[in-house]
């Protein structure tokens, strides 16, 4: 029988954290799941190891999606406040806990309390290391003529790279991420990557109800997310009746004008939820993820899951999904001709289109979903656990 641990896993909303908290849970572990997110909303199975406080989250989260004026200066002052509240409050139900793994951001009150008891604190990380993010992105905005990102205020900087330091490892799901903090000083040994699953119960291929070769873009419609390299790469094949492109998601405010000026090369087939993502995915003959920044691109396995190959860029994870020229490819980040020089090459290799489909759906099957996840995440935790054990 695997030796069961005591492990809490603190996060202010979902994100994934919901996931490996259902994992673990699975797994027999004794798992407490401390979050913001309000208790009524709570997925059934998770209510009866869930601590909730969402004192501060609420207006966080709230206030935005009932679309009321939000000054800036006054979200980055109550998130301030948001995250030293909930880590400090969790603190109260990490008795006798072994590992705690804190959403970044959120965990730099709480950790050290459960050092103190012998335990470990692993900082769970979705993305690049935020020095690395702040960068290129900023980098990126300018390029497009965008005001520069506001999500770096000095206080956010401040406790990401104060929790890399205090925490006994850092768990980043893509070994791109994982680059990004070796990179900055982190040492190797204390980047553990886990990458997410995919819920394979929710992402499967559907019959396509036409012979349309169709480019999907799925996600923010975004600078972060590269969409204007989308539509550079597209430009020559949709005018040509080559292509058609549908985005499916979200418009970012600072794309709009990228938006607006390339209009009429896109069908926007607007948001929708995860459960019915799967018949827009299998109308597509390819998805392209042209990000500049991005921890794991999820969308990437789900469109793998429905048999649609992939066009990613080195800066989504690409590289823990799928093998660059069998199920997809995987090319330079703010390289549209790459893009394109691959698209054009799916469209005059029908066959090998074909066997990567197949192909992707193989990849997937071998992947597995989000039980992989958690047994990596466990293994992890042994792993750092142990080496804690033996610094003592």
């Amino acid at each position: 029988m695997t030796e069961k641990m005591r492990c809490a896993v603190l996060t202010s909303t979902r994100f994934h954290m919901f996931d490996l908290a259902r994992q673990l849970k699975a797994q027999g572990h004794e798992v407490r799941l401390l979050t913001g997110y309000p208790r009524w909303r709570l997925d059934p199975d998770l209510r009866d190891i869930a601590r909730t406080n969402s004192l501060l989250i609420l207006p966080l989260v709230g206030l935005p999606h009932l679309g009321l004026p939000w000054p800036r200066p006054l979200k980055w002052s109550l998130e301030h406040l948001a995250r030293r509240h909930l880590s400090s409050w969790a603190r109260r139900h990490l008795e006798g806990v072994q590992v705690l793994e804190a959403l970044s951001g959120w965990g730099l009150e709480a950790g050290p309390y459960v050092q103190q008891q012998g335990g470990v604190h692993l900082c769970n990380r979705g993305s690049a290391h935020i020095l690395f993010q702040k960068e290129i992105l900023a980098e990126e905005f300018a390029r497009w003529g965008a005001p520069a990102p506001d999500g770096f205020p000095e206080w956010v900087l401040a406790r990401e790279t104060g929790e890399y330091q205090a925490a006994d490892a850092v768990v980043v799901p893509s070994q791109f991420a994982r680059r990004t903090f070796v990179d900055r000083g982190v040492s190797e040994e204390k980047v553990f990557v886990c990458p997410y699953g995919v819920e394979l119960s929710l992402f499967r291929p559907f019959p396509k109800a036409d012979r349309t070769f169709r480019v999907l873009f799925v996600g923010a419609f975004s600078i972060r997310k590269g969409i204007g390299y989308l539509f550079e790469a597209v430009r020559p094949l949709v005018p040509q009746g080559r292509v058609e492109v549908w985005l499916i998601g979200g418009p970012s405010p600072e794309a709009g004008e990228i938006l607006a000026r390339h209009q009429e090369l896109f069908i926007n087939k607007g948001f929708h939820p995860r459960k019915d993502l799967a018949p827009l995915y299998s109308q597509g003959s390819v998805l392209v993820l042209p990000s500049v920044e991005e921890g794991f691109g999820l969308v990437q396995a789900q469109a793998l899951a429905c048999g649609v190959p992939v066009i990613a860029t080195h800066n989504t994870g690409a590289e823990d999904l799928f093998t660059d020229g069998v199920e997809g490819f995987i090319v330079p980040p703010r390289d549209p001709l790459a893009i394109r020089e691959k698209l054009e090459w799916l469209l005059d290799h029908p066959l090998e289109h074909e066997k990567m489909r197949a192909a992707a759906l193989q990849r997937v099957r071998e992947l597995g979903g989000w039980e992989q996840y958690g047994k990596i995440c466990e293994s992890t935790y042994w792993k750092v656990l142990r080496k804690a054990q033996k610094n003592d």
